[in-house]
């Protein structure tokens, strides 16, 4: 009981702690999710202005693996805004990975990791270079197969998440915290979601 105490009293007092520009950015996160959710264009423009507002924050935080795979967000959201703008929405398809690309997701995974945690430990003055190494590598191979439009994306950013959530939690970052257990929610309705769009062929075509 008194370890609840003490969980919830360092809780109040991060979120007493609470930036407004946190705020800011959390909110257009959470507003791009829900568009992207109903297929809205408008996902783009939120989604630019809260990873501006992250990557500030980020930097005060020395969460430099994350901030790389921030900008990474920058650029396929500007090219999506882009491809949204002249072509409109894309009809793809929804499907398993290959081998091949299972294989790939996990090098990815791992090459990723060593070479952002070498960079952290000895290029920076990151005082969390395993964790923030982690969050990224994972997200990396996760964006990749959310890009070829595989289901196992969601198990990646899935574990993303799941380390994402106490390390944003030690850094101070409250509301960023919250926003990742909702995505770690949205992933997971997510996997559920596409897996039935493959299961139903006539479906998943619309997507």
């Amino acid at each position: 009981m008194d370890v609840l105490k003490e969980w919830l009293l360092v809780i109040r007092e991060q979120y007493n702690q609470t930036s407004w520009l946190e705020g800011i950015g959390v909110c257009f996160g959470v507003a791009e999710v829900l568009f992207a959710k109903r297929n809205k264009i408008w996902l783009y423009p939120c989604g630019l202005i809260s990873i501006c507002i992250t990557i500030y924050l980020y930097l005060d935080k020395r969460l430099y693996a994350e901030i790389l795979l921030y900008a990474y967000y920058f650029v396929m959201s500007v090219y999506g805004w882009f491809i949204w703008l002249k072509r409109g929405t894309a009809k793809l398809s929804v499907g398993y990975s290959t081998p091949k690309e299972w294989m790939t997701s996990i090098g990815i995974v791992i090459v990723s990791y060593f070479s952002l945690y070498v960079f952290l430990k000895y290029f920076t003055n990151s005082d969390v270079p395993f964790w923030d190494s982690s969050v990224s590598a994972f997200a990396w191979a996760g964006m990749w197969l959310l890009a070829k439009r595989r289901l196992e994306n969601w198990l990646f950013l899935t574990v993303s998440n799941i380390i994402s959530i106490p390390l944003l939690i030690y850094k101070g970052l409250f509301l960023y915290s919250l926003l990742t257990m909702f995505l770690l929610v949205v992933g997971i309705l997510g996997y559920f979601s596409w897996k039935k769009l493959i299961d139903s062929p006539s479906e998943s075509g619309n997507q």
